[in-house]
């Protein structure tokens, strides 16, 4: 089976577009990866579309009608927070597969406002307000405190993750917000949900992303100057364990799909250069470094304390400013994350540039449950 590379990738500045439609924004994202590969939606074989609010919408195919309809394949694909991550997988399958050599994938959002989660639908007795909350905030501020129970994990050290992503942040000209947070800043904003101040919160944005997918043989006829080589591409769900379903397991489908990736690339976690992973909240994001094996479990605290996941550190984490600061539009996180990573394995990163940056991991979790992990290679 032929390699497949991110031949061109890119995405728009996630911000508030209420007066832009969907289809708009992932137009304007597609049209940037197409640029930057040098190719037109002419040469596409194939679109792979993630959207997640407007899914019955046909997103995709409305997209082609804003850059050009030429009569290929759309598949219209919505995978909670894991939705552009999902969209990326299946255009690397298809030409894993060798049903194509050309491929574009999207992933495109726009946001409501307010908390997300909650009741939901369905029959029977309401979880929400019997049992704790739903709400997305509550559920990731209960695992967070579940690790301190069990590590003494301390709420300065969470807000420590928010104040690196927001300084990071400001070196990104894509991210919704480029500010500092200082400690004092972050642990004083408005309680959410204990231990997550409102400064520990993702960011509610409109955004997309999109990268043209190649295989081998096409990256070698093309140039492979900027090339980057998909190690590793990998969807999980939770796998059955007896476990108490009031607290919703966030650690799982994430453990066995970095186990996955890692055996796919034929690496490990201490090859990686640099992390782009799923800080929906401060909470999240130290959970995940457990999760994805960059420490041993009880660790994290102390990769914060020590420096070893900001720029500069050993395994810079949410360089682009994470999702705390430069955004979390669903459909679009899981590619805006394989940009950022690809920037830097190209060297193009600027005043945020990973040194020496050869190897790097996205990763995207979607409660309910769904994890996309994606290694990437400079080629």
């Amino acid at each position: 089976m032929s390699d497949v590379y991110v031949l061109g990738v890119d995405m728009i500045k996630f911000g508030r577009f209420p007066e832009r439609t969907v289809p708009d924004l992932g137009a304007e994202a597609a049209l940037l990866a197409l640029d930057d590969s040098g190719l037109t939606i002419e040469n596409m074989e194939a679109f792979y579309c993630g959207n997640l609010g407007q899914a019955n919408a046909m997103v995709g195919q409305r997209i082609l009608q804003e850059i050009g309809q030429t009569g290929i394949p759309v598949v219209n694909c919505s995978n909670a927070c894991a939705t552009g991550a999902t969209a990326f997988r299946e255009a690397w399958t298809s030409i894993k597969a060798g049903l194509y050599d050309v491929v574009l994938a999207v992933g495109v959002e726009q946001m409501g406002t307010g908390l997300l989660g909650g009741a939901g639908g369905g029959k029977g007795i309401p979880k929400e307000g019997l049992l704790g909350s739903g709400t997305m905030p509550a559920v990731f501020a209960e695992a967070g405190m579940e690790h301190s129970r069990q590590y003494g994990t301390t709420f300065e050290q969470f807000a420590k993750i928010s104040v690196k992503n927001h300084h990071h942040s400001t070196m990104n000209p894509k991210a919704r917000y480029q500010i500092e947070t200082p400690l004092d800043e972050v642990m004083n904003a408005e309680m959410i949900s204990y231990p997550n101040t409102k400064l520990m919160c993702s960011v509610n944005v409109d955004g997309a992303a999109a990268a043209v997918l190649v295989s081998e043989k096409k990256a070698k006829e093309l140039g492979m100057g900027r090339a980057v080589r998909v190690k590793a591409s990998v969807l999980t769900s939770d796998p059955y364990q007896e476990r108490d379903l009031v607290m919703p397991d966030v650690n799982s489908c994430t453990r066995k799909a970095a186990k996955e990736a890692y055996e796919m690339a034929g690496l490990g976690a201490d090859d990686i250069d640099l992390v782009e992973l799923h800080d929906c909240f401060a909470t999240a994001e130290m959970l995940h470094y457990e999760n994805l094996g960059l420490c041993e479990d009880g660790e994290a605290g102390r990769l914060i304390d020590d420096g070893e996941v900001e720029l500069g550190g050993r395994v810079p984490v949410n360089v682009s400013g994470g999702l705390l600061s430069k955004g979390h539009p669903l459909g679009a996180t899981g590619i805006a994350n394989i940009y950022e990573v690809c920037t830097h394995l190209r060297g193009e990163a600027g005043e945020r540039q990973v040194e020496n940056a050869k190897i790097g991991l996205t990763h995207v979790i979607g409660l309910g449950s769904a994890c996309g992990i994606h290694i990437l290679e400079k080629a």
